[in-house]
């Protein structure tokens, strides 16, 4: 790929990149003065809401902030910053070209950047800013919030309230079903006028648990046009983040407005009339199945949640079982653990306690990922270190892309390096599951999660990976830790068929799933829907107990030297 040489100049500290980008912005240059000056962080790429979607276009301006500390912070997938730079070059120019005026700048950090703009006096005394979705940007800015330099909106990309989740809640503990009722009765979200769930149910996920066997066909992945933009953003990553790991693939990058509809308009009609059913079924010969895709794009703010839940609640010609389970993944598990992460400030105060924080980004966390650290935020720290059970292991090597002889682990990391991607059923039965049973640190497989997928913000991946993932924080959003051992696999996949262990004799999953139990009787004694699991394992005879044991530490020996697993002689290792 021809990439022409980035050259940076400093002008009042301001770090201003020159490129074909520069001068495509360049052309649509318009007048700067008496204009209201909006910030837009890389996760608000909209004018769907907010100060864009009010103010016209002629009296409002956009300061856009390219960091590539922040790109340097973690070692994120090539693909997750190649789709994050794309697009918010992309939004810059679709709003100069409706006559917004728009400041991009190249900074160290978005508060310089920002201070910089405030004190050269061009844009007025204060800037302002729909509240940052990621508590890590909040923390950068807040020097700029107290000082006045910063002013904060509210955030009108959500679709509920602090109020609804406080209302909803009779904890902590915090439950999701409950808080998803709420507000589908206050929003009237797939209710009948005389408040009754459509259909008679909340939920129909008790329906939506079917495997799949090829058919009917799963829908191929949309392609985009790879344009000029797209093209040099990709050179940049290719050039600047080389170390970082993943397959950087242009074309499955929707980087463009126009992009964002086409991947709505075939998430609406190749997708969703059969995600219901499949919506937990996994499968080597398709990756994503029925799930749309969208999580990133809606995560960026290039799709906006009010519009695809009122898109599918008025689909009719999607069944009520797969409309309903899309709504509560958008407007059930997307706004509940939003409203967790601030709630409990990043797992930082969990159940009134303030849990220890990590030093930096992926400490002790990073494992098979090079051994050199990843630099720290300005003025922030590495997350919460809130492990309930005292789970303190690395990431395995096989997490990066190390063989491990588990087809089922190999084949979702093969999609997450190759993708950045693999739906919740995947991220969640298999990659969760087996850190829990191996008792990997909760922050280390957050961090993972956090530079693996093009989706991950730390308030996705801290509430869904460190508290639901890993029961990092115990009972306090979920009722339960979500181990399996091989028979929910087998069943729910074909990932079983062809792998060097049989499922129901030598696959290490249950004896894994045993020893968790075991290992962790104490910790788990007062969550109500371990007691019968406990008390199974419990009667488990002492050799069948030793051999589960036995299990755990070999398996966790190999797979974190980066030891390929295998059954010589018909036993399992």
């Amino acid at each position: 790929m021809d990439q022409p040489a980035i050259v940076r100049d400093l002008v009042g500290g301001i770090l201003r990149p020159i490129s074909s980008f520069r001068d495509a912005l360049g052309a649509q240059r318009h007048p700067e003065e008496g204009r209201r000056w909006l910030f837009v962080p890389y996760d608000q790429l909209t004018d769907a809401v907010g100060p864009l979607a009010r103010v016209p276009a002629r009296e409002i301006g956009i300061i856009v902030v390219e960091c590539p500390s922040k790109a340097a912070r973690r070692p994120y997938h090539k693909q997750k910053l190649a789709l994050l730079l794309s697009n918010l070059r992309h939004f810059a120019l679709e709003q100069a070209a409706r006559g917004v005026a728009v400041r991009h700048v190249v900074a160290p950090s978005y508060a310089a950047a920002l201070d910089a703009l405030h004190t050269s006096g061009h844009v007025g005394e204060s800037i302002e800013v729909m509240r940052p979705a990621e508590r890590e940007l909040r923390a950068e800015l807040a020097p700029l919030v107290e000082t006045g330099k910063l002013t904060l909106l509210p955030h009108d990309g959500w679709l509920t309230t602090a109020e609804d989740f406080r209302a909803s809640q009779d904890g902590p503990p915090w439950r999701m079903d409950a808080f998803y009722r709420h507000v589908r009765r206050r929003l009237g979200v797939l209710m009948t006028k005389d408040g009754k769930p459509v259909g008679g149910r909340f939920s129909f996920d008790a329906e939506n648990r079917r495997p799949w066997d090829g058919d009917p066909q799963a829908p191929t992945l949309p392609t985009f046009p790879v344009d000029a933009i797209t093209e040099e953003v990709c050179g940049l990553v290719h050039d600047g983040m080389g170390r970082h790991p993943g397959v950087l693939t242009p074309e499955r990058i929707p980087a463009t407005r126009a992009d964002a509809e086409r991947a709505w308009a075939w998430a609406l009609e190749e997708c969703l009339p059969t995600f219901g059913p499949f919506e937990d079924a996994m499968s080597t010969r398709s990756r994503s199945l029925f799930h749309t895709q969208i999580s990133a794009l809606l995560n960026l703010g290039r799709l906006s949640a009010h519009r695809v839940v009122a898109d599918v609640v008025a689909d009719e010609r999607i069944p009520l079982p797969s409309r309903e389970g899309f709504v509560r993944q958008i407007l059930g598990w997307r706004e509940y653990m939003h409203h967790a992460h601030e709630a409990t400030d990043g797992l930082r105060v969990v159940a009134g306690r303030a849990q220890p924080t990590a030093a930096g980004p992926g400490d002790g966390g990073y494992g098979g990922w090079r051994d050199e650290p990843w630099p720290t935020p300005d003025g922030g720290d590495g997350g919460s270190l809130a492990s309930h059970l005292g789970c303190s292991r690395q990431v395995p090597p096989a997490y990066w892309g190390t063989p491990s002889g588990m087809q089922c682990l190999d084949t979702v990391i093969a999609s997450v390096w190759e993708e950045g991607y693999s739906h919740h059923i995947t991220r969640l039965m298999v990659l969760s599951n087996l850190a829990m049973l191996l008792d990997v640190s909760p922050r280390a497989l957050t961090d993972w999660f956090w530079v693996a997928y093009v989706d991950a913000y730390d308030w996705v991946v801290e509430p869904n990976v460190h508290a639901m993932g890993t029961f990092g924080v115990g009972d306090l959003l979920t009722t339960k830790p979500y181990i399996a051992g091989s028979a929910y696999i087998d069943r729910m996949s074909d990932y079983c068929d062809g792998c060097r262990f049989d499922p129901k004799t030598t696959c290490p999953f249950p004896a894994l799933y045993w020893a968790y139990l075991a290992r962790h009787a104490e910790g788990l004694s007062t969550v109500q829907r371990m007691r019968l699991p406990l008390v199974a394992e419990s009667k488990r005879a002492p050799a069948q107990r030793s051999a589960d044991a036995a299990t755990f530490e070999r398996v966790s020996a190999a797979l974190s030297e980066g030891r390929e697993l295998g059954p010589p002689q018909g036993r399992i290792f």
